[in-house]
């Protein structure tokens, strides 16, 4: 990943600054977020239009970005496109397409293609660089590489291949060059154990190798120093980034990391960048804000381990760094808005039980790679049920050690978070954590009369929740559950209760239903909910057609039927879907009645059900029939069981 160079950043710092009008606004946090990118290639920054570039060779495209990762397009048609590079007044972006066997030239205000340069049939460029006027480019695969040269001051760009300068390359090498250094170009062999290093002299044309050696296989990424005078690697199997200065590529300095080096960058005041494999997760991104002899200030900007070697790029002024991190085909976009300043954690713990009104105490330690020392005051937070936005607990020191301890005595009771924080200096970020303790509370007595009772349906039932001893809360709620998935549980009334501790709500009950009494809690006090269970029965009536008179005897109304005729026992019930109610039929006989059968039918959606008597009746021999609805039975459990009346009826000739 690769800047502006550094020239042209400082006129474009310099031609905008009479904007920065004003008070300057704070640094905003670091951010990430997803993008829509599948395999990251090469990055690059162009300050002129506060954008980035990046390839992406698996979607054949190029994705357009803000600083803040927002994707403003999408650069398409471009197969397996790599490597990318800025022109020095970054008005032109180079693309390799390895796929199409070419490079193409986009303007980077209107981004759309102004030029294209073959370089020739199965030649896959792959790698850029601008040096001496010419566009230098990797191609080839395996021992078929070489270097080659696009010449851009030519009225007709002409493309030169097999500049190799007498190198065999084992693969395309990876290309370095910078503006202050402008006759020096630096290739990486990068697909051989021995990993040679080759600086070209290119001032007359024509590479000419001015130096070269062998310094340890499968580099993953490299930087030039702003002056460009020394190389920077991200060597394989590593756990440093080593710098070579050119003129002779004697090792100058080792700037040590914790795991291999995956991609480095440098900004224009020499701060390096890089990030790291990070195989135990402690860490991936490392900023030397001090020099290679000081630690650096790592960041943990991916969730796992890091494989991604399309590194960090700074912002060109240096005040910004950016990272892409690839995993699984899912692209994120990081940005560090205070790469120089030092992270810190800050680790909390406390009891995860306490009891209320009782000392407790807080401990935890605040590291960072720039320690910070004794006496730095921490502020506290407490919050919890009585101070629901936080209450200052003040200030506390840091120990010699990074440790800090104290003592609180919580007031109330509930989920209690301790907050610690450190304001953060010029050298240190911002810093926070916070633990939550279960601090105790008493319980509430709660109660709900009539539970298990039976009402009739359609019946208005008053119910009276009770509510002891509390603290500062005295509402509660009541709520009403009728049986059935179609009825949802609803609030019947909230509100607080009397000097009895009572509060009453009317239901009207037409379905079994759960009926609940919710107390939220205070702080001394727990939340409690009590529900009890009341049964309702359906609406039941029954009828009988095709008599021709009734008469009250025997102690009922009686329905004369002519034997020759069949009569209708008619039903209406409460619907319910699916539901059927259930026919008994009686005779009696001998001073007693006896069971002459039942069966189950089905409602109509009106709730109606007739069922016609056939057959040849014995006449003078009493009967009745009643309707009735059995729990679960009938085809549901919504109510209770309900019997209806009796109908009574004789059959004569």
């Amino acid at each position: 990943m690769r800047t502006l160079p550094a020239a042209t950043a400082l006129a474009v710092l310099f031609s905008s600054a009479a904007l920065a009008v004003g008070t300057v606004a704070p640094a905003a946090a670091d951010s990430s977020r997803s993008i829509a990118v599948s395999d990251p290639s090469d990055t690059v920054v162009d300050a002129g239009h506060q954008r980035l570039f990046i390839s992406d060779p698996g979607n054949s495209k190029i994705v357009v970005t803000t600083y803040a990762g927002v994707v403003v397009t999408q650069l398409t048609g471009l197969p397996q496109v790599r490597d990318l590079e800025l022109s020095p007044d970054g008005t032109t972006l180079y693309a390799a397409v390895s796929g199409a066997d070419k490079i193409v030239a986009i303007d980077t205000e209107t981004r759309t293609q102004t030029a294209e340069y073959p370089t020739g049939a199965n030649t896959d460029p792959s790698r850029l660089a601008l040096a001496g006027g010419k566009l230098w480019f990797a191609y080839g695969d395996q021992w078929d590489s070489g270097l080659g040269a696009v010449d851009l001051t030519a009225e007709t760009p002409t493309v030169t291949l097999d500049l190799s300068g007498g190198h065999d390359y084992a693969s395309p090498p990876r290309l370095y060059a910078d503006p202050d250094n402008p006759g020096t170009l630096v290739a990486l062999d990068a697909g051989i154990s021995s990993g040679p290093v080759i600086v070209y002299d290119v001032s007359s044309g024509t590479p000419v190798i001015r130096v070269s050696a062998d310094k340890g296989g499968f580099p993953n990424d490299a930087a030039l120093t702003p002056d460009g005078t020394h190389l920077v690697v991200a060597g394989n199997n590593s756990r440093a980034l080593t710098e070579y200065r050119l003129s002779d590529l004697e090792q100058t300095r080792t700037f040590p990391v914790a795991d291999e080096p995956m991609g480095v960058d440098i900004a224009p005041d020499g701060t390096v960048a890089a990030t790291i494999f990070d195989f135990d997760d402690a860490g991936d991104t490392y900023v030397f804000t001090k020099g290679a002899d000081q630690p650096a200030s790592v960041r943990d900007l991916h969730p796992s381990v890091l494989w991604n070697d399309n590194g960090v790029v700074w912002a060109p002024d240096g005040q910004k760094l950016f990272a892409l991190t690839s995993s699984s085909g899912a692209t994120t976009f990081h940005v560090v808005d205070e790469p120089r300043k030092y992270t810190n954690r800050i680790t909390v713990s406390a009891p995860a039980t306490a009891t209320r009104a009782k000392a407790l105490t807080v401990k935890g330690t605040l590291t960072s790679n720039l320690a910070l020392p004794a006496g730095t005051p921490l502020t506290v937070t407490r919050t919890d049920m009585e101070s629901p936005k936080g209450k200052s607990l003040g200030t506390k020191s840091l120990g010699a050690d990074g440790k800090f301890s104290f003592q609180d005595t919580p007031p109330s009771g509930g989920k209690v978070t301790y907050k610690v924080t450190y304001a953060g200096d010029a050298e240190h970020t911002a810093a926070s954590a916070s633990t939550k303790v279960e601090v105790s509370r008493a319980g509430a007595a709660l109660s709900l009369d009539k539970n298990r009772k039976t009402y009739a349906y359609g019946a208005d039932v008053k119910f009276t929740a009770h509510l002891g001893k509390t603290y500062k809360n005295r509402k509660v709620e009541i709520w009403a559950d009728p049986y059935g998935p179609d009825r949802p549980n609803k609030l019947v009334k909230s509100g607080t209760v009397n000097s009895k501790g009572d509060l009453s709500a009317t239901v009207d009950l037409k379905r079994d239903t759960k009926i609940s009494v919710k107390f939220a809690g205070d702080s001394r006090y727990r939340a409690r909910t009590v529900t009890n269970t009341v049964y309702t029965k359906v609406a039941i009536s029954s009828s009988i057609s095709g008599h021709y008179k009734t008469r009250t005897v025997w102690g009922q109304k009686y329905h004369y039927v002519r034997k020759s005729k069949d009569p209708v026992l008619k039903t209406s019930m409460t619907y319910y879907k699916d539901r059927k109610q259930r026919l008994q039929l009686q005779f009696h006989y001998d001073g007693a009645w006896h069971d002459a059968g039942s069966e189950y039918f089905p409602l109509g959606t009106s709730g109606k059900s007739h069922v016609t008597l056939t057959g040849t009746p014995t006449t003078d021999i009493r009967f009745r029939f009643r309707s009735e609805y059995h729990d679960t039975t009938s085809g549901d459990n919504v109510n209770t069981t309900t019997y209806g009346a009796w109908k009574y009826f004789i059959f004569t000739k």
